[in-house]
């Protein structure tokens, strides 16, 4: 009888306190530290290695990222390589799996999981946009065959290390992707934020401080540059993704395959030739952002100007501050309906338009596909002679710039 006590309440202690009987703070801990591996497997196996193939993992690391997320996540490989691909490759359109732009922000926060596990029962995404991803034994026998024994698994884990508190545990893991990766990233990260380069989408930094979502909050840096293993460019961003990168690769564990480009600046060349042209369109986010920033000068020192001469209540006040916000980003990312008056500011004054039109014409310099190499290096040189000649410091500035720039 007394042994029966004994294990009766043994059972109902392991029940209470699990195995190990920790304390709430272990517990935190333990809880943390999980979810935070879980957030590394994503932005660095699926994210950054398989879907991008920015990023050579050690086939030990990569099949630990592979396990983990098997227990962790439940989610297949195949799946979630072709749905982000699809989103890179119909971004903002009616086609994108998880758009904030056309599905509506209140839709992606709230059911961004239920989106992605509706397209990822759409074969045609999988067969057109998996290529490369693991098709092993393992992979086809028990990561994909049994996705959500993983889980399963986990739920066992948790419990026995922890007893009742284990579900919670438990829990806050299946939360935790859902909530960070399908809702804040794919939501708030194509609809809030600030933008370091006007990428051609919505895409935006959620925050410069990439540690809580593995350095996914630095959204628009990453769909600006999608091949890059490295997802902070200013001074003051961090991409805690990045810093596991470096960590791996001093013990031959990872190794970046690409990353943003640096805009370098040399001597200045007496006209600009193919080099030039080379470093212009590698570095044409970086330097059209600089532009921007040229055109928001100009702005505000049109808007001093007023004030000094008492026109700060104006209407011509209203539209060029209007401008100053606007004018920087690219003509078809400002609204509709402040776009006559962002035109109207323009065309007050004419330095800032002819800023604004030298922007659209170097622009074209990339754009283009119908000419020759040779003709984009004579247009390039016409227009810095332009620039350089046009009575207007910026641009003569930024033209002189670009000529020292090599790739």
């Amino acid at each position: 009888m007394d042994l029966l006590a004994a294990v009766w309440y043994g059972l109902i202690d392991g029940l209470a306190h699990g195995a190990t009987h920790a304390s709430i703070w272990q517990v935190v801990v333990y809880t943390l530290v999980v979810t935070h591996i879980t957030i590394a497997g994503v932005t660095l196996y699926l994210h950054r290695s398989q879907a991008h193939r920015a990023l050579d993992l050690h086939p030990v690391v990569s099949h630990f990222f592979r396990f983990w997320l098997w227990l962790s996540t439940g989610m297949v490989t195949k799946e979630w390589v072709a749905i982000h691909r699809k989103h890179h490759a119909k971004c903002e359109t009616e086609e994108d799996p998880h758009s904030p732009q056309t599905r509506g922000i209140k839709k992606v926060l709230l059911e961004g999981a239920e989106l992605y596990r509706a397209e990822a029962k759409n074969q045609e995404t999988l067969s057109k946009y998996s290529h490369g991803v693991p098709n092993d034994w393992i992979e086809r026998n028990l990561y994909t065959r049994y996705s959500w024994q993983g889980v399963g698994l986990m739920l066992l884990i948790n419990v026995g290390l922890f007893g009742a508190i284990g579900l919670t545990v438990w829990a806050v893991q299946m939360l935790w992707i859902p909530i960070h990766a399908a809702g804040i990233i794919n939501g708030l990260g194509h609809f809030w934020g600030y933008r370091n380069y006007e990428a051609p989408d919505a895409s935006t930094n959620v925050s410069p401080w990439g540690l809580i979502i593995g350095g996914e909050e630095l959204h628009n840096n990453h769909h600006t540059y999608p091949t890059s293993a490295k997802f902070s460019v200013k001074p003051y961003e961090f991409d805690v993704g990045w810093m596991y990168i470096t960590v791996l690769s001093w013990f031959g564990l990872a190794k970046a395959r690409k990353t943003i480009p640096a805009l370098k600046l040399g001597t200045v060349k007496a006209q600009a030739d193919a080099k030039t042209l080379e470093a212009l369109i590698a570095n044409r986010y970086e330097l059209m952002a600089r532009y921007g920033r040229e055109l928001q000068k100009a702005c505000l020192s049109e808007l001093a100007r007023l004030k000094a001469e008492g026109h700060q209540h104006s209407a011509q006040w209203s539209r060029l501050n209007l401008a100053r916000r606007w004018l920087h980003r690219d003509d078809e990312r400002i609204p509709q309906d402040v776009r006559p008056e962002v035109a109207q500011a323009v065309a007050d004054h004419p330095a800032l338009n002819q800023l604004h039109a030298m922007r659209e014409e170097l622009r074209q310099l990339w754009t283009r596909t119908n000419v020759s190499a040779e003709q984009l290096v004579h247009d390039l040189q016409a227009w810095c002679r332009k620039a350089e000649t046009s009575g207007n410091a910026a641009l003569a500035g930024f033209a002189q710039r670009l000529r020292a720039a090599h790739a």
